[in-house]
């Protein structure tokens, strides 16, 4: 299948590893030029060098999206020094260890930040560019637990209302040709995160979990996730106007997803 991307303008947040990189790498495959964004800089160094270099497109920008005036400082250097992105791949999120569900309202604050506001805000800048050249390609990483409760109560409820806005913003751009759309993944296995880890400390309660939750009887892997999110980035795409992807494995169990 040809996906129609190469030489189109990518941004992937939280792309130093996991999920991020594996998508950033996918796309650097399609012919895609990217623009990397996380805290780590020689993570995302290492990653433009194996996607083919500064010579074939790729730039790293290190930053922490969660600060204040971030998103524009991003956009701001994106325009001067990599140009605006045709497609852009919200990675960053995750629960930040906020697992109280009477946490704090500063605690709700930072989830909302880290896992919807910084998206938005970043979508509100860089969407006029898309709207000018009448293309363009916007896929939110959210979660299976934004359908089910499937973690902690800010996680769930915060990336519920990403996928929320992806479907109602997704009708209001699709005319514009722009296409708007969700993935939600199940477990990965990423190297140093939560199931590695456990893989190592507690094996019984992975096997248990693995027997009990996941139809397919293990983890996804990076690139499970990332050739969906890819083609969701491309032309072939043009169809799926708020669509929001579960990719989880069978781990959830709604009909609607």
């Amino acid at each position: 299948m040809i996906l129609g991307i190469e030489g189109k303008k990518a941004l992937v947040t939280g792309a130093s590893r996991g999920i991020g990189r594996a998508i950033a790498l996918s796309l650097a495959q399609e012919g895609a030029q990217v623009a990397v964004v996380s805290r780590s800089q020689g993570q995302l160094e290492a990653l433009v060098e194996e996607m083919g270099g500064k010579q074939a497109g790729h730039i790293a920008i290190t930053l922490d999206l969660v600060e204040e005036g971030a998103p524009k400082k991003l956009s701001d250097e994106l325009g001067a020094c990599f140009g605006h992105p045709d497609i852009v791949v919200h990675n960053l999120g995750g629960t930040l260890d906020i697992n109280d569900p009477f946490c704090s309202i500063e605690d709700w604050r930072r989830v909302w930040r880290f896992n919807l506001e910084v998206s938005i805000e970043l979508n509100l800048l860089l969407l006029p560019h898309m709207q000018e050249g009448s293309w363009g390609r916007i896929v939110h990483i959210s979660s299976i637990a934004a359908l089910e409760n499937h973690g902690p109560v800010p996680y769930c409820s915060i990336k519920a209302a990403l996928t929320a806005y992806t479907r109602s913003m997704g009708r209001f751009l699709a005319p514009k040709g722009i296409v708007m759309s969700a993935v939600l993944p199940g477990a990965v296995l990423t190297e140093g995160g939560y199931w590695d880890n456990a893989s190592r400390e507690r094996p019984e309660h992975v096997e248990k979990y693995l027997k009990d939750r996941m139809a397919i009887q293990r983890f996804g892997e990076l690139e499970e996730v990332s050739s969906v999110v890819t083609f969701l980035c491309s032309k072939q795409a043009s169809f799926c106007i708020g669509s929001v992807f579960p990719v989880d494995g069978g781990q959830g169990r709604g009909y609607f997803g």
